[in-house]
């Protein structure tokens, strides 16, 4: 599976953006998708993360309540809506499937990364 995420850019504090995941072949609607992010200097972390069917979303603190990730079942594209963005928020940010149905925040559960899209807020 090959994965292709976009929509990054440069926003303004309290702006919103939508990244968008679209993988290579059509099993990717069976596959959790993770989000992560890694901003210079630091390490990658976890952003969110959804199950194959949609039903079931997780998210880190720092962004729970702003971001939000959706998929359509049958579609090969995961979305992350980031809403309210801050400073903080500024980093790369890379999408990953994995061969489970499950959502996952630890990225060893994720074999396929996209190559990431990044994001800049200004204050």
């Amino acid at each position: 599976v090959q994965l292709q995420s976009s929509g990054g850019g440069l926003v303004q504090t309290g702006d919103s953006l939508r990244l968008s995941c679209t993988a290579s072949r059509r099993p990717f609607s069976n596959n959790g998708v993770g989000w992560f992010r890694q901003a210079p200097g630091k390490e990658r972390e976890f952003v969110g993360s959804i199950s194959w069917s949609g039903e079931h979303t997780y998210y880190s603190d720092s962004v729970k309540g702003r971001f939000t990730i959706s998929r359509r079942k049958g579609e090969n594209t995961v979305y992350l809506q980031m809403n309210n963005l801050k400073p903080e928020d500024a980093a790369v940010y890379y999408c990953a499937a994995s061969r489970y149905a499950s959502a996952s925040s630890q990225a060893s559960q994720y074999q396929y990364w996209g190559q990431g899209t990044e994001v800049t807020v200004s204050s």
